[in-house]
């Protein structure tokens, strides 16, 4: 407090700066903040507007600014002026630049005072237009309305140049309100059949910013919209690409998980149900009616279904994350990992349509996920248009740039499998094997192995490769470990999972954590730390359930705190450091998960720890990595500080495998405390 006081009372400068008539005040203001703090590009803009408004400004701050201030906050004003400027014509312009561009075209015209009043005379009339976007329930059109809330939903302000647009034709009488909710039909459609095509979404914001100047003259504007996004080099997928990866596509492995939930609410909403969900109130989360961690009645199943060598395991995998196994539930603790009986039950007491056809099956294997995705395929095809044939958009051939992606990226001392991949594309293990036997120049294809993570007996390096070098020198190169019969470790391959983080795009499981409530064990409303314990009681020993009490127990007492995650994840407990209550500034080493059948498992969360100091320091993961690998029975190499891989909770049973994580949590809580002294 003494430092504090000394502070303001001897170097704490208060300046006061007397404006004389005719003074412009705006220029004085440039000029003193020259060296000031950073002000936003909204701050800027509206000096720079009012300096230009000598004798007009206080009717125009009085008239427009005052007014267009009240309704939109200082972020979203700043995106609206960016907005004007992209239909204005100026599509290249970024963000970050808005204030330098409009000035130079300010100046470069040499705006008089009435066109800076017009310009925010025309800033105010499209504040309401941007707020429809913001805010769905202003639009007076229900067609438009519900187009609106749907891409609001699914959080697309990629696409705002293009909606800016229509509503701005729209309130310019150039396009009817039914023409403007049909033009955000094919907006939605381009969305999402591009994710679940698994189209990469980098040039989305050249697409969408790029539309104002590009739409066709002379043409209606939501047909020239569809004719626009139907062009080569917009990749919006036909019916016969998206059928075919409703049924091959991991689909619960890409988008953003709220991405994927619309869609199936959007599915559901086509049976057209009499008495419909309330998905507002609804507490829905994404169910896999055949679980990720399958039970031996489940692998029964499978077996049956197997065909051309394929093991139930490599099944399982192709088809649990695709859209045919995938549903909404409000009772995705209650269905856990079941068996599909005791699933059937629960799903046909549901009020969603969906649920009531998948519990009228006999049974829930390979064919009847495969019959219901063709059926979601039918209704995703009428549910969200087609593009427009014969403009210009060429037929791909097989996008194997994914496959590549994630090859390019295997860490040091890993290896996956045919089938792994083949899960993670949507694909077939011979169709990938194929292409990595015909295909120049793949980095890593040989680290691609069979199941037993052998060398496939059809691998052959392609010409101009690696001559006659002999694979396995190549992986020992590599760090992978062999066992005593010849197979790569095990323990070092990655998974279709696994692979799926390694392309990830979004923070899918940041925004998990982002919903954990601090709920500290025994205490206060526990509600997700019962649901969490409730599941873990269901799937692991009594023995295993104390262990993860004692460890949660001495975590507080470290400091940390347990947070329970809500959303679309079910049930999870997250080892927290940082501010209680608001867990998206802290950070966290384990997150622990309930089974559901297999034993539940903690994750350790390298993936989230590099991109949070101090521990984006590798050698420090590392360090933290082989205080786990000091569990008996752990054993995660190195190749996996970049991912999320786990072990099992039953482990914590042993008293020296707890007192050893309990040490590795101290010396994690210990490093991250001295992070801004190290």
């Amino acid at each position: 407090m003494f430092r504090i006081e000394q502070a303001i009372t001897s170097r704490l400068t208060l300046v006061a700066v007397t404006a004389e008539r005719g003074d412009n005040v705006h220029r004085i203001f440039e000029s003193l903040n020259n060296t000031g703090l950073k002000l936003s590009q909204a701050d800027l803009l509206r000096n720079y507007l009012f300096m230009r408004l000598p004798t007009r400004g206080e009717h125009v701050y009085d008239t427009f600014w005052l007014p267009l201030q009240d309704s939109l906050s200082n972020e979203e004003l700043e995106q609206l002026m960016w907005l004007q400027l992209v239909l204005d014509g100026d599509d290249r312009v970024r963000r970050q630049d808005l204030y330098t561009a409009q000035q130079q075209r300010f100046e470069r015209n040499g705006a008089s005072e009435p066109e800076i009043e017009a310009y925010i005379a025309e800033l105010h009339r499209r504040a309401a237009l941007f707020r429809r976007l913001l805010h769905p329930e202003e639009e007076p059109d229900a067609s438009v309305r519900a187009r609106l809330y749907q891409l609001n939903s699914w959080q697309a302000q990629v696409t705002y140049p293009a909606l800016m647009l229509l509503l701005d034709r729209r309130e310019r009488a150039e396009l009817s309100s039914s023409d403007t909710a049909r033009a955000m039909s094919y907006i939605e459609s381009f969305l999402v059949r591009r994710m679940i095509c698994r189209v990469p979404t980098n040039n989305l914001n050249r697409v969408f910013q790029a539309m104002p100047g590009q739409l066709p003259l002379g043409v209606p504007v939501a047909d020239g919209l569809h004719q626009l996004l139907s062009a080569d080099n917009r990749f919006w997928p036909a019916d016969g690409e998206l059928r075919e990866k409703v049924r091959t596509a991991p689909f619960y492995q890409f988008g953003r998980w709220h991405q994927r939930k619309m869609v199936l609410q959007r599915l559901e909403e086509s049976y057209e149900h009499p008495e419909p969900v309330d998905f507002g109130a609804a507490q829905l989360t994404i169910e896999h009616v055949m679980p990720q961690s399958p039970g031996d009645e489940w692998t029964d199943m499978l077996r049956a279904d197997t065909a051309d060598g394929e093991s139930p395991e490599d099944l399982h995998s192709r088809l649990q994350h695709t859209l045919g196994n995938l549903t909404l539930t409000a009772v995705n603790s209650e269905l856990s990992n079941h068996p599909y009986e005791r699933k059937q039950g629960l799903l046909h007491a549901s009020h969603l349509e969906m649920n009531r056809r998948i519990a009228a099956t006999e049974r829930w294997g390979a064919g009847e996920i495969l019959a219901r995705a063709d059926e979601l395929a039918d209704r995703a095809i009428a549910l969200w248009p087609a593009p427009l044939r014969g403009v210009g958009r060429a037929e791909r051939s097989r996008d194997w740039s994914l496959a590549h992606q994630a090859l390019a990226a295997l860490p040091r001392g890993t290896w996956t499998s045919y089938g792994d991949l083949a899960a993670f594309l949507g694909s077939g293990a011979q169709a990938v094997g194929n292409h990595l036997a015909n295909t120049r120049g793949v980095v890593n294809a040989y680290r691609v192995l069979t199941s037993e993570g052998k060398v496939s007996d059809g691998f052959r390096w392609t010409p101009g490769g690696q001559g006659s070098d002999d694979v396995r020198t190549r992986l020992s190169a590599d760090g992978i470990r062999f066992t005593a019969h010849g197979a790569a470790d095990p323990a070092q391959r990655l998974t279709a999972d696994e692979l799926a983080l390694l392309a990830a795009e979004d923070g899918d499981h940041a925004a998990e954590q982002e919903s954990a409530q601090h709920t500290p064990v025994g205490q206060g409303d526990v509600t997700r730390a019962q649901r969490f314990f409730r599941q873990l009681e269901a799937d692991d020993s009594p023995e295993t359930v104390e262990a993860v009490r004692a460890v949660l127990a001495h975590w507080e007492e470290l400091g940390g705190w347990i947070g329970h995650g809500g959303g679309h994840v079910t049930t999870s407990a997250f080892l927290m450091l940082g501010e209680a209550g608001a867990p998206g500034r802290g950070i966290w080493p384990l997150t622990l998960y309930p089974g559901g059948g297999r034993g539940g498992t903690a994750e350790i969360v390298f993936q989230h720890l590099a991109a949070r100091e101090p521990f984006t320091d590798r050698g420090l993961r590392a360090a933290f990595l082989g205080r786990l690998n000091a569990l008996e029975g752990v054993d995660v190499p190195e190749g996996k500080l970049d991912l999320r891989p786990n072990f099992r909770l039953s482990l914590l049973e042993k008293d020296h495998n707890r007192a050893r994580l309990i040490e590795a949590l101290a010396w994690f809580r210990g490093r991250w405390e001295s992070r801004d002294t190290a």
